[in-house]
C-alpha cells in the first residue's frame, strides 16, 4: 500500500472518523463500519483533511480553477478546509454549500457563498458514496445553476458497494452524470491496513462478509 493511503487511514482511525460496529448508512443498508466527517472536531484535524483532498484535486484536476461545493452538512467543512488548502499550494478557488431549507428572506435561495456562474465548472467534495443517495441529491439542487456543469466528486473512501444495480455506487454515478467520482482510498485498503494487526480480524471477516453480500461486481 503507497505510505499517503497507510497515513489517510490512520488519520481517520485517529480522528475517530472511521469506526467500526453495527451502523445505518442513508441507504438504509446495516453496514459493519462508518465514515463520518462530522467527528471532526478540531483545526488541525480538518486542516489535514483538506490537506488530503487537495492533494488529490491536485493530482486528478490540476490547477484548473474550479468552484468546490460541499453539501449540508458534512460537506461544508470539507469545502472550506480544501480552499484554504489549495490556496497555500497556489490556487484560490471559490466555495459555496446548500442549506437544507431554502431561505425565503434576506439574499433567499438554498446556496451559500460563491454562486457559480454560467461556463464554470463544479467539484463536488463529500466525505463518501455508499449508494449514491446524497450525490444524486446534490445534482438535483445544483440542476437550477443553468450553463455550469460538474466537472468531479471527491470522496474519503470508495466503500466498493452496489448502488442500484450491480455497478458500484460511484461507477453508477459516473455512468449517470458523466463525470468521475475520486476517493483518496478505498475499502479495500482499509482492509488492507486493518490485516496488518491480529486484533483486528473480526473487524476484517465482518466488512468481507458485508461485501460479499453488498460488493460491487464491477
Amino acid at each position: 500500500m503507497e505510505s499517503y493511503k497507510r497515513e489517510f487511514i490512520e488519520f481517520l482511525e485517529g480522528a475517530g472518523v472511521l469506526k467500526f460496529g453495527d451502523f445505518t448508512a442513508k441507504s438504509g443498508r446495516k453496514i459493519p463500519y462508518f465514515i463520518n466527517a462530522g467527528d471532526i472536531k478540531t483545526g488541525d484535524q480538518i486542516a489535514k483533511l483538506g490537506e488530503f483532498y487537495a492533494k488529490a484535486y491536485l493530482e486528478k484536476v490540476g490547477n484548473k480553477r474550479t468552484v468546490l461545493y460541499g453539501p449540508a452538512y458534512k460537506g461544508i467543512s470539507i469545502a472550506v478546509s480544501s480552499s484554504i488548502a489549495l490556496s497555500k499550494n497556489g490556487l484560490d478557488v471559490p466555495f459555496f454549500f446548500n442549506r437544507k431549507e431554502a431561505k425565503d428572506h434576506g439574499e433567499g435561495g438554498i446556496f451559500v457563498g460563491y454562486v457559480p456562474k454560467a461556463g464554470e465548472e463544479i467539484v463536488i467534495v463529500e466525505d463518501v458514496i455508499t449508494a449514491g443517495t446524497a450525490i444524486r441529491e446534490s445534482m438535483a439542487n445544483l440542476s437550477s445553476l443553468e450553463g455550469t456543469k460538474v466537472a468531479a466528486t471527491f470522496v474519503m473512501v470508495d466503500r466498493k458497494e452496489k448502488g442500484q444495480g450491480e455497478k458500484s455506487a460511484m461507477a453508477e454515478i459516473a455512468d449517470a452524470f458523466g463525470f468521475p467520482v475520486y476517493s483518496v482510498v478505498d475499502v479495500y485498503d482499509i482492509i488492507e491496513y486493518l490485516e496488518a494487526d491480529p486484533k483486528n480480524d473480526e473487524n476484517v471477516a465482518r466488512i468481507k462478509k458485508y461485501l460479499e453480500v453488498n460488493g460491487a461486481k464491477a
